[in-house]
């Protein structure tokens, strides 16, 4: 799909320009010959995180979807530092999403649909993808939601790009 920008403008969606910073000994996203993978992606808003919590006890099931919608354009931003433009994304293979969820919360599904929809919504069929939905114990620095993306570029990066 080309011109994200203008379909991002249309949507009324703003990625971040960097990425949130690393909270350990890693990258934010790597790439290896048309593939971009990325390091979980918490969903900060301007440096800090909207709630903290299990999602099911501390986090509503829809405040959780909200923050993984927000993890994923993190993530997106992650890609765009590494290709230099979301134009080079050929299709988004995979979503991978952590949910911290109380011990009886089993909607994992729906939390992780935040990130799934606003990815279709950017990419059309492009932002279909296969997923994995899990619930987890807890997340770093008590976030409710954790998002890893897959994504397929238009043209393998030179090791000068990585």
């Amino acid at each position: 799909m080309a011109d994200i920008e203008a379909r991002l403008t249309e949507l009324g969606i703003a990625i971040p320009h960097r990425s949130p910073s690393p909270a350990g000994a890693y990258v934010p996203a790597v790439a290896s010959g048309n593939l971009v993978f990325t390091a979980g992606q918490l969903p900060f808003v301007d440096g800090a995180l909207p709630v903290v919590g299990k999602v099911g006890a501390d986090v509503s099931a829809e405040d959780a979807k909200e923050c993984a919608r927000t993890a994923a354009l993190n993530a997106l931003s992650a890609v765009a530092e590494v290709v230099g433009s979301l134009d080079r994304v050929v299709r988004i293979v995979k979503v991978v999403g952590f949910v911290a969820s109380d011990p009886g919360f089993t909607s994992q599904p729906g939390v992780v649909d935040g990130a799934s929809t606003v990815l279709a919504a950017i990419f059309g069929d492009a932002g279909v993808h296969a997923r994995s939905a899990v619930g987890v114990a807890t997340l770093p620095l008590d976030s409710p939601v954790e998002i890893e993306l897959i994504v397929e570029v238009s043209s393998p990066l030179t090791s000068l790009e990585n």
